[in-house]
């Protein structure tokens, strides 16, 4: 089964008012539905331009937006459940910080025709979420998304640079990992891509990235953004030799879309030159018994 995937290399825009965001939003979505793609997958924290929205000394306050940017969850959702329903989409949201029980967590929602499908939220924090921003780590729950071409999970930036949540979404079906991110340095998204490239020899999978780009000097948590995007998969047969099925050069607005054949995965993780997959199902860690998983029906 063949997916046209399209991952954003998405700046962050500052917007006048909700109206603004709105028409913004569906420019991206229709573009990107013009091209003829099946899923799309925004950044971590491309939600955060909504801050514009809110009052100059709130978006100064670098733990205060993330609360206050909650009065516009139910509307940001709402919008994309629309607009994947209009379109016909499945898309993966800009992640967004959302306020349950006291506790602020990076969650990536999902919608498809059918409206809201699921989400998933970010396990491991970076120093700067956790001791700047006040974003805690998830309750350890994976969530699968499954569609009549295969399945897929979500690993949220920093969690793509360990193996164990990609490893388990892919044992228990996945064939696509989407790595939204957001990214300060170079040295920051090598490590988001280095990542990528190891959880897509791992797993023998496609793995694809999707990096906030350029300033919003305007926005002290995301003012200065360095990313690309790419998406990954093994170096076997009948794939590309590098590992690399496409990249965009950095810091360039717009889509990279792309054509995925899952037929060719199989291939590999049955037949391929190396069994990585197959080899890694026998190596176990303690966090492995904690994380319960969750079907989707996209």
């Amino acid at each position: 089964m063949i997916l046209k995937l399209a991952t954003a290399q998405y700046p962050i825009k500052f917007h006048q008012n909700f109206e603004s965001w709105q028409s913004y939003t569906e420019s991206w979505v229709k573009s990107a539905y013009s091209q003829g793609a099946n899923i799309l997958l925004f950044p971590e924290y491309g939600s955060m331009e909504l801050v514009s929205l809110l009052e100059e000394n709130i978006r100064n306050d670098i733990k205060k937006q993330v609360l206050e940017i909650n009065k516009f969850r139910e509307r940001f959702c709402d919008y994309f459940s629309r607009l994947a329903q209009l379109y016909q989409l499945i898309i993966v949201a800009p992640s967004f910080s959302v306020l349950e029980n006291d506790k602020v967590y990076n969650r990536a929602y999902v919608f498809s025709e059918k409206g809201f499908v699921g989400y998933q939220d970010k396990f491991f924090m970076t120093r700067f979420e956790n001791e700047e921003w006040g974003i805690s780590s998830a309750p350890k729950v994976l969530h699968i998304f499954q569609g009549n071409w295969g399945s897929f999970g979500i690993q949220i930036c920093y969690d793509v640079e360990f193996p164990i949540g990609s490893q388990l979404m892919c044992s228990y079906g996945a064939t696509l990992i989407l790595a939204p991110s957001c990214t300060e340095t170079i040295r920051g998204a090598t490590r988001v891509h280095v990542g990528a490239r190891a959880r897509a020899l791992e797993n023998q999978c496609f793995v694809a990235v999707s990096q906030t780009i350029n300033q919003a000097e305007w926005s002290p948590a995301v003012d200065i953004n360095f990313g690309y995007t790419a998406i990954y998969c093994p170096a076997d047969k009948n794939l590309p030799e590098e590992g690399i099925v496409a990249i965009q050069p950095p810091q360039q607005e717009g889509w990279l879309i792309q054509s995925l054949d899952f037929e060719l995965i199989n291939a590999v993780r049955t037949d391929g030159q190396v069994f990585n997959f197959k080899d890694l199902q026998g190596i176990k860690s303690n966090l492995a018994e904690e994380i319960k998983i969750v079907y989707h029906q996209l």
